[in-house]
Formats: structure tokens, sequence, C-alpha cells
């Protein structure tokens, strides 16, 4: 009786939040229903990883991928005022032992084709040599961001100020212009707690056998042309985005009795929150605009308070007929592929970016920290899918900017009228880059086709 071949096995290391886990559970869906692998997502305890959103997104992997979540990890050594990174870093560094044992198990059983991990898990990728097996790079982030991070102790070299400090642009391989000021803080600022471990990290992306990048050459032509002869290969296969999954919400179910375009999102990604003084600017301005709105709230220290309570007294209700607060969360995916949905307000987290463009909604760029303030610049200036919005004194957007922003982005004829007709047409290029022999297809099959290869050679 013929013998079964076993399916390879890939093993995919996913960092704390949101942002890291859907591009990796999307990776391994696109194994497994594309390439007949099998795989197991890996998580952390603690953190993000007892949500609702966490465990309903595990709870829906298909079959065919198995997740696991690590055992707690000290970190009650670390100074209480320790930076968010460093805790994510200490225990993923911490977990090595444990990401040993793992990979050695199944590498027994002869099916272990890779070790895939994200690019804040970047400490974990050392495991992969010690047994034996083919290292992966997640970059979860643009393609600029990804030149800037190996490029990084070069950039370092021709400065001798901060590369906050530094007046002229920043100029990379097929990258336009880079401003020091948008770059991460512990990147632009030397004297930042993370700014060691940032250029470590630099150093270990070329430990990596590749890098998988969760973007797509359309988007990024010249960064994506540069980076493909350079150590190690590059791979374009993006957009990595969580299917629009069937969900019940009361948010969606009020789009639902809402005009076609009509409708703008606001919301800053799934912990991004600004202050009560920030909140009140937005809410007048969303008054301000006379527009149909949808805003996911989360004040700074609003705690259990009710969002009611944080807003201008009778704004809720003032504004019910045209617009819904929503506490918190919402279903990102689903709102942005609703009908009704006509505009994105966002902080340009790199998923948000994506799910918005493969759904042709346009965006007003609102970025808040780490990268996204270069984000911001790519979508608004280079692919031109979004509006800026401009900050005032004392770090905040005004009123008169957010309903300025706002009738731009749904109404404009400037450059909110190219920002939604460049989101159609981002839409169409996406869809084409994933699609059958798309650009990112074709780069995602080389991978596997490696990692094949490389498994068949050890049978």
């Amino acid at each position: 009786m013929e013998q079964k071949i076993k399916a390879p096995h890939v093993v995919l290391l996913a960092s704390p939040g949101m942002g890291h886990l859907i591009p990796i559970a999307e990776l391994a869906k696109r194994l497994v229903i594309h390439h007949n692998f099998t795989a197991t997502v890996v998580t952390f305890s603690g953190f993000s990883s007892q949500t609702p959103h966490h465990l309903s997104l595990l709870s829906s992997l298909p079959a065919g991928i198995t997740s696991l979540s690590l055992p707690h990890i000290s970190i009650d050594d670390l100074p209480s005022d320790a930076r968010a990174m460093t805790p994510i870093s200490t225990t993923i560094a911490r977990s090595r032992p444990l990401l040993h044992d793992i990979l050695l198990n199944l590498k027994s059983s002869g099916t272990l084709a890779a070790f895939v991990v994200d690019n804040l898990g970047l400490a974990a990728l050392p495991v992969a040599k010690e047994i034996g097996v083919l290292g992966y790079l997640l970059f979860t982030s643009c393609f600029t961001m990804l030149s800037v991070e190996l490029h990084l102790p070069e950039l370092l070299g021709t400065v001798t100020c901060d590369l906050r400090d530094h007046p002229d642009p920043l100029r990379l391989p097929g990258c336009s212009e880079i401003r020091g000021r948008d770059l991460p803080e512990p990147i632009r600022n030397r004297s930042h707690p993370g700014h060691r471990l940032a250029i470590y990290q630099s150093s270990v992306y070329m430990e990596a056998a590749g890098i998988l990048v969760n973007s797509f050459e359309a988007l990024e032509p010249g960064p994506a042309e540069a980076l493909k002869s350079g150590n190690p290969p590059v791979y374009p296969i993006g957009p990595l985005v969580r299917t629009r999954p069937l969900e019940s919400a009361d948010c969606l179910r009020w789009l639902d009795r809402q005009p076609e375009a009509s409708v703008v999102f606001v919301s800053f990604g799934s912990v991004g929150a600004v202050s009560r003084a920030q909140a009140e600017e937005i809410a007048l301005g969303l008054e301000m605009s006379k527009n149909r709105f949808l805003w996911v709230v989360r004040v700074a220290g609003q705690g259990e308070i009710p969002a009611a309570r944080v807003l201008p007294e009778g704004f809720v209700e003032r504004t019910k007929e045209v617009g819904m607060v929503v506490e918190g969360w919402a279903p990102q995916m689903s709102v942005l592929g609703h009908v009704a949905t006509g505009g994105f307000i966002s902080h340009c987290g790199w998923n948000s970016v994506l799910e918005s463009l493969v759904n042709g909604v346009a965006m007003a760029a609102w970025p808040l920290q780490h990268e996204q303030p270069m984000n911001a610049r790519m979508i608004v200036e280079e692919v031109r899918i979004a509006v800026r919005v401009r900050m005032g004194g004392e770090g905040l957007v005004r009123r008169e900017e957010v309903c300025r922003a706002v009738r731009e982005l749904m109404e404009g004829e400037e450059t909110g009228k190219v920002a939604r007709a460049r989101a159609r047409e981002m839409r169409e290029a996406a869809a084409k880059a994933v699609g059958e022999e798309g650009s990112s297809c074709r780069a995602f099959a080389e991978v596997v086709g490696l990692w094949r290869s490389c498994l068949s050679k050890k049978a």
C-alpha cells in the first residue's frame, strides 16, 4: 500500500498585537488553502492575546492550522516604566528555549520546512539556525520602512546628529525622500532606550534566509525593485489582509441604513487613543462637517467611562441621526468593505492602509506614532490615495481642520477627488497582485517552491 506523503509544515510566530497576528494568520491560511501546507501559529500569553478579537481570529483559522500559546514568561525584573517594546522584545528573547523545543519536536517528523517570525519577533529568528531549519522574516510594514531597517547602520554613519534633526532628506535606493523626523522614535533619536535594540535588529535581518513583505510592487515600485537584488532575498507577497468574515455588529446594521459611500469611518487602530481635548475637537469637527460618520472612540485614560461622558455634552444626542459612536472597537475590514463607507480617517498603521486600499476607500492621514508619519507621507504624496490632516498648535488637530479634512475626503474637488479615484485604481492593482499570475502570487509561489525543494533534499 502506498504511503501517504505528509504535507510540508511551517511554524509562524506572531508578536503581540493584532497588527502582527492578522498578517501572520493570513500567511498561514494562504499556505494551507493554496499550497497544501500545514501550519502552526504560535502566540504569546499575556499582552493582548486574551482579547475577544484575538481569540476569535485564532478560532476561525481553517483546518490544517494549529494555534499554540506559549506559557507565561516572567518579566517582573524589568523596570515598571519600561517602554512597550522592551517587555515585548524581552519576552520573545526569553521564549527561545521553548521555541527551540517546539521546532525540534516538529523537525523530528520530517515535515518542518520553515520558521517564520514577524519584525517584532527578530529575537527568535536565531532558533531556526540552531536546529537547522530555514528562518524567514515576515515584514509587516512597507518596503520603504524595510529599506530603512536594512540600511540603518550606514544611515547613522553618514550623520553626526540625530536623524530627527537632520536638515536634509534621507536617500535610500529606490525610495523617495525620507524625512528623519518621520521615522520611529527609537531610530531617529539616539538617546531613546530602544535605539541600541533597533541597531541590533538591523543586523539580525541579515540572518534571515529571506524576507517576505506585506506589500506589493505596484504600490511601492521603486523600493520593491531596489531590494530585489539585495541580500537576503526579498519577496513582495502582499497585501495580506483579513478576509471579510461574516460578522454581526450594531455598527454594520447601522451602515445598512445609510446611503452608498456617504459615511466617513474614524478609527485610530486597535490600540491608538487620543486625549480628551483631541476627542472634543474631533467630535465638534465631525458635527460641523454635517457628514455621516462612524467613529470608534478610544480616549486616553477613559477606562470604563462610557464614551458619551468623555465627549462634549449633548454631542451623541445631537448627531444621532447622522452619526454613530462605537466604544473601543469595530470590525474594521467589514466596515471598510461596506457599500455605505466612503472615506476613512486613519492613524496610517500599515494594516489599516492595506485594508482601506483593498476596499478602494480613500483616506485622511492622521498619523500618531511609530512609522505612521512615513506611511502617511507616502499615501498622501506618492500613492495619492489620501488627504492630509494638518496638526495645529499645542499638538491638536482643531475642529475646523477635522471639518475641512472630512469635506475634502468625501466630496472635495481637489486632493479628495484624486484620492477617491486613486483608491479605486489601487484596489484593482492589489487584487491583480494576489490574483493568479500576479506579482505577489508569483513571488510567494517561488518561496513555497524553495521550502518544498529544501525539504525534499533532506528526505
